[in-house]
């Protein structure tokens, strides 16, 4: 019986347990281990258990949200990481985690759109171009940017009309000069030696006030250096520019004020609500617009500033002798008499008459005598307030700190006093009229204003005041408080850390009181039982100890503090520092061993004498270029020519050509003129040629005038004038030629080369 009984109880005992312990307490302390380790996917995975078990315990639903926010949080941290180390794959993962730990999250949702737009980008550029949609292309972002056949130094001297030096420079680089119809006639002289296409062209628009457009990758617009032609011709972008370190419209207003300003810009807005600016104009203004934003929106610098505030007050009293009364009476008294009444007893003095002075006595008499009271007293207090608040504000603003509370102040109006029961002078003061309270900040009040030098001193404009209410007054029948307060404002500059201290707030009173019978209290010694002596000492002292701390500098780097060439004031452009350099040497090449080698392989195919493209050349005979003569022999010092010789050509216009000799041996001196481009009664316009002398390299081009047929027959080019160095063998061979006709098309020759033998 007893074992039943037991085993009742014990089950009882678990029921009332197991009613009293939450559902799924089990899987929400899982939760908070999984969540003390940083496992936040685990944590939220046993909240939602939990929450399930129990759906309306408000414990596990607040556990489960904050769970879920740290779980997103973590994964977008990571997120970031790997996205900024360029695994992008691996981002959209950690951005797809935060999402789901996190449906709420707005930047989870944000940064996995972003990665995936950079993912695609990446895997756009790594696949091949598909056929062009017109309607899928996205817009362009900058005017076409030329794209010449070839950059090769240019090094040329001419005089003619200015669109015939556009035409020879285009010609050279293959590119298509179109001219407004206002452009005038206009005759320049130009003598450029080893310069880039850029550079050519530039100068030749400076002389010839004209301003060149791309139309497209190899075709350019000349037009008259007008300001309506600008208006007219000029391309313009359409660009946003987002601020980030901007907190105020007036910041955004500032800063588009100065850019308006030096730039001239007419087609700027302001848009406050995402802290952008948007600007129309032209691509080189832009740049420079871009330049200087991003020279200016930086991070604001911030200083956290400690105070400590110490307010130490010492009060010594001693108080020592004996104090003896000041006064004695003597009273005339005619006794007393009782009555009784009803039950009450009550007692009367007797009024003193002329007859009671016939019957005085010593009993009619009552004397007070002086009492004397001795004082043994020492007090000494001290009372220390410390306070240590920091401050943390931006470079420029205010920063206000106030520690205390505060004490209302009535104000208003007061009527005048009315009196009471008809009696005069029994007047009071009415409460206020039209009660209005205005209140006091008692205590610490701290107002900062820092600046951030850039040599890590900070300066403070400071307004420091230290206040306390000290009593109460009584204002027409209100009790008013009274505040006493010491403050404190200046100006400091304080370096990184340096410790100042702000002293003078100082308050000594020094108190000392004789109290007893005139002359004996003076008495040296004696005088101490005829006095009280009381001496106070009081003295408030409160100091004010400021430590800066910078926790921010500005991001100034080096491309912030360079300058940018802007151009001239009517003409405000951008150029690139390779356009104002001189062309380097390309770096030397192998040189060739076979002649098959010395041509590009699309040209040693297509001057294959037996090709069908070579058997239309001149009555199916091969055209050729070749040196005349072939052998030559020098001593060291002496100079010769070399005539370069085209054989059965048709309708030949331009013809580029790069030679290839070695350096140590001879050295080209001069192009001449070889006549055969001359044919037809038209003179060459130019032929530009540039020598590289450690590359043992000579880039020579001969053309002829523009809207002129090409050139058919035999005959001789130009003239190389070689000198001999010294002593050894070379070949002068022609390693590349890429002649073309009046229609620009391309015309295959079979080359040669020449060998040259320098004897001692």
């Amino acid at each position: 019986m007893q074992q039943k009984w037991g085993t009742l109880i014990l089950c009882v005992s678990f029921g009332l347990c197991a009613a009293g312990c939450p559902k799924g307490g089990g899987e929400y302390n899982q939760g908070l281990k999984a969540e003390n380790l940083q496992d936040y996917d685990a944590a939220v995975a046993y909240y939602q258990k939990a929450l399930k078990s129990d759906p309306r315990n408000a414990t596990y639903k607040i556990r489960l949200h904050q769970a879920r926010f740290d779980a997103g949080e973590f994964h977008i941290k990571r997120g970031l990481e790997m996205r900024k180390r360029g695994e992008l794959d691996g981002a959209g993962i950690e951005f797809q985690k935060a999402l789901v730990a996190d449906p709420s999250s707005s930047i989870a949702e944000q940064e996995l759109k972003r990665t995936a737009e950079m993912i695609g980008e990446r895997n756009h550029t790594n696949e091949p171009e598909a056929p062009a949609d017109h309607n899928q292309q996205p817009l362009a972002s900058m005017p076409p940017e030329i794209k010449p056949l070839s950059r090769a130094p240019i090094s040329m001297k001419m005089s003619n009309d200015a669109k015939i030096v556009f035409d020879t420079i285009g010609k050279y680089a293959g590119l298509t000069m179109i001219y407004d119809p206002d452009f005038p006639a206009r005759r320049i002289t130009v003598d450029f030696n080893n310069v880039t296409l850029e550079q050519a062209l530039e100068i030749v628009s400076l002389e010839s006030k004209a301003v060149i457009k791309p139309v497209t990758e190899n075709t350019l617009f000349v037009f008259p250096d007008q300001p309506q032609k600008r208006r007219d011709y000029e391309e313009e972008v359409v660009r946003t520019f987002y601020l980030s370190n901007v907190t105020q419209p007036q910041d955004i207003t500032e800063i588009m004020t100065g850019l308006r300003q030096l730039f001239d810009l007419k087609r700027v807005q302001q848009v406050n609500a995402q802290n952008a600016i948007i600007i129309r104009d032209t691509p080189d203004k832009l740049m420079l617009v871009q330049k200087l934003i991003d020279d200016i929106d930086k991070a604001k610098p911030e200083v956290v500033v400690q105070v400590e505030v110490l307010q130490a007050s010492k009060d010594r009293l001693r108080e020592l002798g004996i104090q003896p009364g000041s006064q004695a009476s003597v009273a005339l008294t005619n006794g007393t008499t009782s009555s009784s009444s009803g039950g009450t007893s009550t007692t009367t003095s007797n009024p003193i008459t002329f007859d009671t002075f016939r019957h005085l006595n010593p009993n009619s008499f009552s004397v007070t005598l002086p009492s004397f009271t001795a004082n043994l007293v020492e007090n000494d207090s001290d009372t220390k307030i410390i306070q240590n608040p920091e401050i943390r504000s931006v470079d420029g603003q205010t920063a206000k700190l106030k520690i205390g509370q505060r004490i209302p102040v009535a104000t208003g109006s007061f009527q005048a006093g009315v009196g009471v029961g008809g009696a005069a002078g029994a007047g009071f003061v009415n409460p206020l009229v039209n009660t209005q309270f205005t209140y006091l900040d008692v205590g610490v009040n701290v107002d900062m204003t820092p600046r951030v030098h850039p040599n890590h001193e900070v300066s403070l404009k400071l307004r420091i005041e230290i206040s306390s209410q000290l009593n109460t007054v009584n204002i027409g029948g209100i009790s008013q408080p009274v505040i006493g307060s010491k403050t404190i404002e200046h100006d400091i500059r304080l370096k990184e850390g340096e410790v100042n201290i702000l002293g003078g707030l100082i308050e000594s009173t020094d108190t000392k009181t004789i109290s007893g019978w005139p002359g004996l209290a003076r008495i040296p010694i004696l005088g101490r039982l005829f006095a009280d002596n009381k001496v106070d000492h009081l003295e408030d002292e409160t100091l004010i100890v400021l430590t800066p701390h910078i926790v921010r500098m500005p991001d100034w780097t080096k491309a912030n503090l360079r300058a940018i060439l802007s151009g001239t004031e009517t003409n405000v452009q951008t150029r690139r520092e390779s356009e104002l350099r001189t062309p380097q040497p390309e770096p030397p090449q192998a040189p060739p061993t076979t002649q098959q080698s010395q041509q590009p392989p699309a040209a040693a195919a297509a001057t294959t004498p037996n090709t069908p493209a070579t058997q239309a050349q001149s009555g199916n005979a091969v055209a050729r270029i070749r040196f005349e003569p072939q052998t030559l022999t020098l001593k060291a010092g002496q100079t010769a020519t070399l005539g370069v010789v085209v054989e059965n050509v048709n309708d030949l216009y331009s013809i580029p050509l790069l030679l290839q000799y070695d350096p140590k041996v001879i050295s080209v001196e001069e192009v001449q003129h070889g006549g055969f481009l001359s044919g037809g009664g038209s003179q060459v316009i130019a032929i530009p040629w540039q020598v590289l002398k450690d590359k043992g390299q000579a880039i020579i081009s001969a053309t002829r005038p523009p809207s002129t047929p090409g050139v058919s027959g035999s005959g001789t080019l130009i003239g190389v004038v070689v000198k001999a160095l010294a002593p050894g063998s070379t070949n002068l061979s022609i390693v590349q030629v890429n002649a073309k006709d009046s229609q620009q098309k391309a015309i295959p020759l079979v080359t040669s080369e020449a060998t040259l033998q320098v004897q001692q």
